[in-house]
C-alpha cells in the first residue's frame, strides 16, 4: 500500500516541499495534492474514492472545501482508485469501432465505481472484457477509465466507452460542442389534458440544488450553478393520459429529461424523485437511451422488455 501522509504541524511525510506552512490551513483538496505530491484533480478523485483519512476518519468527495489546520493529521492512500475487474457480470456490446465501443447499460446498475474497491457497475464488467480499460483510458483517473458520458443508476440504453484517450478526448470534446446527436424513449403520464402535446422543447436553466441524493431544480440564469439546457420531444402514441415519447437531448446535465418533462406536466413513469404520483406505475423510471450518434459513432439500443412489457399494460387499461 502506498501512504503518504502529513501532520498538523507539516513536517515529515509533506510531498510538496514548499515549507510547513504550506499543510497547516487550507482546502482539503489543496492539502491532499500537497500530501501526496498529486494535482487538485486527482486529490478529489482520492476524496471520492475514500482514499483519504482525516483525524483517523475517511473523508469524502463533499469534504473537498473543508479548512485543515494545524491540529488535523491528513492520511492518503494512493492505492484505492483501480476498478475491481468482474468477468463473470453480464456486458451487451452493441458496437465497436477505431478507439471506442458501445455497451448497454441496464437499468439499476451505476456506470462506474465510486471508490476503490466497488463492484457492481458496469465500468467493473467491461474493464474484465476491454485490456484497453484496465490500463486507464482519460483524463478523470482510473475509476472512471473510458467514461465518456453517464446515465442515470435507473436509466437504461446505450453507453459509449473510449478505448484509446485520442478517443476519449476527441469524444469528450463531441459532447462539450453539443456535437452529439441523442435520441431517449420514456413513458410519461400527462398531468392534465393539454399537458401532453403532440411536440415541443424545454430550453430552461437547471442546477443541483441537493446533494446526496441529488436533486436538480429549474432555476433563473442567475442562481448559483445554473447551467443552460436544451431539448426537444414528440409524441409517439399516446392512450388516455400516458404516452410514449421520443426525446431529443441537446445538452447533457444531470437528471435533464426527468426533470423538464416533470416541469412540464408529464413527468416520467416510475421515478421517484420528480414523479409527483406516478411513481409505482412503473417498476423503475421509464427512460431509455435509444441511440447516439456522435464522430462515426452510431449506436442503437432496443428498449429492455420491463418497458415495453410496462407500455403493453398501460395501453390496454
Amino acid at each position: 500500500m502506498q501512504q503518504d501522509d502529513v501532520n498538523a504541524g507539516g513536517d515529515a511525510g509533506e510531498a510538496g516541499g514548499d515549507g510547513p506552512s504550506d499543510t497547516r490551513t487550507g482546502r482539503l483538496d489543496a492539502a491532499v495534492g500537497r500530501v501526496a505530491g498529486v494535482s487538485v484533480g486527482r486529490a478529489r478523485r482520492l476524496l471520492a474514492g475514500g482514499g483519504v483519512e482525516v483525524n483517523g476518519q475517511t473523508a469524502r468527495a463533499g469534504d473537498k472545501g473543508r479548512r485543515v489546520t494545524a491540529a488535523d493529521r491528513v492520511v492518503v492512500r494512493t492505492d484505492v482508485e483501480g476498478v475491481v475487474p468482474e468477468p463473470g457480470r453480464p456486458l451487451v456490446e452493441l458496437g465497436r469501432g477505431p478507439g471506442w465501443v458501445a455497451v448497454e447499460k441496464p437499468a439499476g446498475v451505476p456506470v462506474h465505481p465510486l471508490g476503490g474497491g466497488e463492484t457492481g457497475t458496469l465500468l467493473n464488467a467491461a474493464v474484465a472484457r476491454y485490456a484497453e480499460l484496465a490500463a486507464g483510458v482519460g483524463r478523470e483517473g482510473p475509476l472512471r477509465s473510458g467514461v465518456v458520458h453517464r446515465l442515470d443508476v435507473d436509466t437504461s440504453g446505450v453507453l459509449v466507452l473510449a478505448l484509446t484517450n485520442e478517443a476519449w478526448d476527441r469524444l469528450r470534446d463531441a459532447f462539450a460542442q453539443h456535437r452529439v446527436v441523442k435520441t431517449y424513449h420514456a413513458l410519461v403520464r400527462g398531468d392534465h389534458p393539454d399537458s401532453l402535446p403532440a411536440e415541443g422543447r424545454a430550453d430552461l436553466h437547471l442546477a443541483v440544488t441537493r446533494h446526496r441524493p441529488a436533486r436538480v431544480s429549474v432555476v433563473g440564469p442567475d442562481h448559483p450553478g445554473a447551467r443552460s439546457t436544451a431539448m426537444s420531444w414528440r409524441t409517439v402514441e399516446r392512450r388516455g393520459g400516458v404516452a410514449r415519447i421520443d426525446v431529443a437531448l441537446e445538452t447533457g446535465f444531470l437528471h435533464q429529461i426527468r426533470v423538464a418533462c416533470a416541469h412540464r406536466g408529464f413527468p416520467v413513469l416510475g421515478d421517484r424523485t420528480y414523479g409527483r404520483g406516478v411513481a409505482e406505475l412503473a417498476p423503475r423510471q421509464m427512460l431509455h437511451a435509444a441511440a447516439i450518434a456522435v464522430d462515426g459513432v452510431h449506436v442503437v439500443c432496443p428498449e429492455p422488455a420491463e418497458m415495453r412489457a410496462t407500455w403493453a399494460r398501460l395501453r390496454q387499461r
